[in-house]
């Protein structure tokens, strides 16, 4: 019986890809061999010692800390993509919020008083002051084309906009799936040069940490409108409030309220709701419940961040699960510890991501405790296990 503790609510419909004569679900539970969260802070939390895996249901991980994970030997898994439809909408929301005025609109509309004679009086006096500017025709810029980026892109294609896409680590999956119309930009700096809005879909890394700021604002088009449905820190918010400010910008609309933005006649901010529909909620658990089930069960691994994608089908005998430092003979030290033991080997693959390599072998008999231990006290190896093995 394997425990998962859940650190925030996870949808039902997630929770029920975990049998019950399989797996222990609770929040909070001590011992917990993995965890379930959507934004609870992990850096500050002690690591259980049981621990063999964390899943987070949505695609960001910057609160789980996976470099500490990582040396411990404990994939981290997400959802990339299952909250893919929700942020498209949202973006595509914010783009016409954004360019229609929509915001200061509405706190027009809420602020009128008097009989509804007075009140149409001011709305047809008051109207010209949010005359905005429609879709078709006008340039996006997308930064990150991941699930999101794509959806994005797509999606003002059909709406008559023209798209300038940029990713130097796009999929070859992603790319078949992009409209073949969408142009790529050479670089940031290209794109941004380029565009009426730009949209940005990347994870918050040093290297993407104010990307918008003073100096590539200055060099964007004026009137431009920005978004940032990703994470808090890609946009220098100052930066672009005095661009708005300046006359340079003409909307910013995000997902992080601050004190700087929150009353800003020209930004609109929400509250985080990139990803918060029913049914984003659904799939990013339905996905990440799969991941970490599948992992326990038979050691394959999808949509981890730090490890290297594992699919080997599981052959009648045991299981041996390896993960350990990516350096030369690890194979032959593993191999030579099952031959000292008598166990044949059934099959066996091994993969690496940067630093990590894991290794999966099946072998007709149980292994031994003692081989077990053998194999962990290896040099380099961070964690063993055997699936199937009664002492497991």
């Amino acid at each position: 019986m394997y425990k998962i503790s859940t650190l925030n609510n996870i949808s039902v419909a997630g929770l029920e890809r975990l049998p019950r004569d399989q797996f222990e679900v609770a929040s909070e539970l001590p011992n917990p061999d993995a965890i379930l969260l959507r934004s609870y802070n992990m850096h500050d939390m002690e690591i259980p010692d049981t621990l063999l895996a964390v899943g987070r249901a949505g695609a960001g991980v910057n609160n789980i800390p996976v470099a500490k994970l990582t040396e411990l030997g404990i994939p981290v898994f997400n959802a990339p993509g299952a909250n893919a439809n929700a942020v498209k909408e949202l973006v595509i929301a914010g783009m016409l919020m954004g360019c229609r005025n929509l915001g200061q609109a509405w706190d027009f509309a809420r602020g009128l008083s008097g009989s509804d004679e007075e009140i149409h009086r001011e709305v047809e006096a008051g109207k010209k002051h949010f005359v905005g500017f429609e879709l078709p025709g006008r340039t996006l810029g997308v930064i990150g084309l991941g699930a999101i980026g794509v959806q994005i892109a797509n999606a003002a294609r059909a709406l008559g906009m023209n798209v300038i896409g940029y990713d130097p680590q796009i999929t070859v999956r992603r790319a078949w799936e992009l409209a073949s119309d969408i142009e790529q930009g050479k670089s940031i700096d290209d794109l941004l040069s380029r565009v009426d809005f730009v949209t940005f879909h990347v994870p918050l890394v040093e290297e993407t940490r104010n990307l918008i700021n003073a100096e590539r604002l200055r060099m964007m088009r004026d009137n431009v409108i920005i978004l940032n449905f990703a994470r808090n820190g890609i946009v220098d918010d100052e930066a672009v409030v005095k661009a708005i400010d300046d006359g340079k910008v003409y909307a910013y609309v995000c997902d992080f309220p601050s004190n700087l933005l929150k009353d800003h006649p020209r930004c609109i901010t929400l509250p985080h709701l990139g990803a918060s529909t029913r049914e984003a909620e659904e799939n990013c658990a339905i996905m990440v419940a799969d991941e970490v089930r599948e992992y326990l069960l038979n050691g394959n691994i999808s949509n981890s961040v730090n490890f290297p994608d594992m699919d080997m089908p599981r052959n009648q005998g045991y299981r041996l699960a390896v993960v350990n430092r990516n350096v030369p003979n690890m194979l032959g030290q593993i191999s030579t510890e099952l031959a000292n033991a008598g166990l044949n080997i059934i099959d066996m693959t091994n993969k690496s991501r940067g630093d990590i390599a894991y290794t999966l072998v099946d072998v007709e008999s149980e292994i031994p405790e003692s081989a077990l231990a053998r194999i962990g006290g290896i040099e380099g190896v961070l964690s063993v296990r055997c699936l199937g093995c009664n002492h497991e």
